[in-house]
Order: structure tokens, then sequence, then C-alpha cells
């Protein structure tokens, strides 16, 4: 048998598709309690490698014969030699090309909306939970809460026939590195972020921009202020049809506005934008998130992750209907589970103050986003 090597790419395909998929995942225990690869109709094994240095014998009867085996870890190693081992009793085997590191790294592109004036593109990071998007309009782009990785978007928009000219992202991100500097310095966009987030580079801050204007007179992106999250948190209205939310909205909850210590404030903050500044927008406007927390649920039928703010009030009734007292104390009890990992460093790398070279960068991102708080039961 020939030892096949899956790419992010496929295995994403087998999510989208629904596929059986059985994973051998050979990652430390609490590794893989943290984060592994998700899908609906997906089984596992998780058994560390070093348990399998002298053999494969003892976790024959857990695996399945009449089915491929996908062996998973951290870099691709350890499971291109797991993978080895099942293919020696006759097991058809697989392992991940990259290991956890290619599968944090994936994005898939998918189309969220289309009219006259406008198209636009999500990007699902599906390893780390992230989502950011591309606006076209008559030959220019406009890319929201963008990854580190700028080649993506600028192929995209290539496809599209179309030059980035503005950049944007929502905050200042705690889980991932954002890409907007460089894909502002890479196609000579126009990066756009709040002063008050404290980015010591050059950009166009928010604060002089009540709304950005570009090509079609009618593609209109409003800053909405809505802090919370963190207190430079803004969210872009387009068109008054698409609401892109940052983290401030998600399909099934709110931002967590405890990452600067300072709970109670940030939480007052984004009780005021959910009760003031949401509760005067529209219940059709589509709401289109940088996060998502559960791929299979939040995965509309459109096949995107995102859906109208009426929806979301419903699912979320409780966020949106209580009392200020109530809403704080809710919060502050979410703020003890567990924060985004090495979210302090990467503040600093986005904020301009700190540097980190392509593989320092990867392995700060390693794991799943943790920007929501109490979503729904």
């Amino acid at each position: 048998m020939t030892i096949r090597k899956w790419t992010a790419k496929e295995i994403t395909e087998k999510i989208l598709n629904k596929e059986n998929t059985f994973i051998l995942d050979v990652r430390n225990i609490s590794d893989f309690e943290d984060w592994k690869i998700e899908g609906e109709n997906f089984e596992y094994l998780n058994v560390p490698y070093f348990e399998l240095l002298d053999g494969i014998e003892g976790i024959m009867d857990k695996i399945p014969s009449d089915r491929e085996i996908l062996v998973v870890c951290a870099k691709e190693g350890s499971s291109m030699m797991v993978a080895e081992m099942l293919d020696e009793e006759g097991i058809n085997s697989a392992y991940l090309s990259g290991g956890m590191k290619s599968w944090s790294e994936h994005l898939y592109q998918a189309k969220v909306y289309e009219d006259e004036k406008i198209k636009v593109y999500q990007f699902v990071r599906v390893g780390k939970g992230c989502l950011s998007y591309m606006v076209v309009s008559d030959g220019e782009a406009l890319i929201v809460d963008p990854a580190r990785f700028v080649d993506e978007y600028i192929d995209a928009a290539k496809a599209e026939g179309a030059k980035i000219t503005h950049i944007v992202d929502s905050h200042l991100h705690a889980d991932h590195i954002s890409g907007g500097k460089d894909l502002a310095d890479q196609t000579g966009g126009s990066y756009y972020l709040m002063k008050s987030e404290g980015a010591v580079f050059d950009f166009n801050p928010f604060e002089n921009h009540e709304k950005i204007e570009f090509k079609d007179i009618e593609l209109e992106v409003l800053a909405v202020k809505t802090p919370g999250h963190t207190p430079g948190s803004v969210s872009f209205f387009v068109n008054k049809k698409l609401l892109f939310s940052g983290d401030t909205i998600f399909v099934s909850g709110l931002g967590r506005p405890d990452l600067g210590n300072k709970v109670r404030e940030w939480a007052n903050d984004l009780y005021n934008t959910v009760y003031n500044k949401v509760s005067e927008i529209a219940d059709d406007v589509i709401v289109l998130p940088s996060h998502y927390a559960d791929f299979d649920t939040e995965l509309n039928e459109e096949g995107y992750i995102g859906d109208t703010l009426g929806n979301i009030r419903k699912r979320n009734e409780k966020m949106f209907t209580a009392s200020r007292e109530d809403f704080l104390n809710d919060v502050e009890k979410s703020a003890s589970s567990v924060k985004p990992p090495n979210f302090e460093e990467i503040i600093m790398i986005n904020r301009g103050v700190q540097d980190a070279d392509y593989e320092r960068k990867q392995e700060l991102e390693i794991g799943p986003n943790r920007c929501a708080v109490h979503h729904t039961d």
C-alpha cells in the first residue's frame, strides 16, 4: 500500500461534505483535548507517539480496518512514522502534510453575497476559527481583518480583476497575527485601525473616518464604534446590508471583554454597544463576524458563517434582553474561562512594538481561538 499525504485543503473538503473520517492523533493528550481537527462525522483515537515507539500492536483492536486512517501530529514527522507502521500491518493509512501547523494556517474561500454593486467573499481559517473578508466593487477590493497570509488575498483580488485599495482591522487581535500592515505595504492600500488600540506604525485612524467610500459611490463602509471586546473595537456597516462585526457580535455569542484586565469597565462598554448601537440596526442585516465557535453549527445553508441580526437576537435572547447588572455579572463570571494562548505577545506584535520571524508567529498561533464569551447553552 502507498501511504498518502493529505493536505489541509482535502480535510476541509471532507468536513464540508460531512464525510466519515477516522483520525489517529498521536500528539500529547493535553494538546489533543485542547485543540483538534473537528468534523461532524469524524471519529478519533488519541494515543501519544511515545507510547507507540515499540509498536502499534496495543491499538490495533481500536483501529477500523475497512477505511483509510488519517494520522495527525504537530509537525508531520511522527504521524508519518506511525502511518508507516500501520501500512506494514496492512492498514490503509495517510498522514496530514505539515501536521497541525498546516491545519492552523489553511484558508478556504466562500462567496457570501453579491448584488449589482459588490461581491463579498469570506476566508475561513478552519483550524483556527478565524474569519476574514474581501469586498469587491468595480475593480477595487477592501480586505477586512486579514490573516498574516497576505498572498491569499492578493491572489483572490487578482482572480476578481481587482486591486486591493483598502484594508481594515476591526480591533487589535489577540489570538492571531494580523496581515493588515504587511498587506498595505505590499499593495499600497490604505490601512485603517483605531488609534486607541495603540499601534505604533503608520496607519489611518478610524477616529478620523466615519465613512470610507471608494470607487462605486454606493459602496459605503461605515465605521461603527463598538467597544467592549477591546476599547477600540469597530464594526463595519456596508451598504446598510452587511455588518462586519469583528469580535463584538458572533453568530452564537459576544466578544469577551476581559483581555485587558478591566473586565467590568469593558463589559459596560459592551453592554452599551449591544443595547444602544446594535439595537438600532435592522433585523435583516447580515452579520459577518471575525471568529466562530463551532463550524458545524454556525456554517449556514449558503456555505458561509454568518446570520441575520434578527436570528442572532433570537438565538442569544438572554444577552440582548438582560438588565445592565445581570449582563455585567454574567460577563464577569465568564472571565475565568481560558484566555487565548500567547495573547499578550500576539497583541504586542500586532501593535508593532515587537517583531517575530515566521516560525515564532506559527508557534504563537497554534491552538483554537478563544475570543468569545457566554455562547448560547
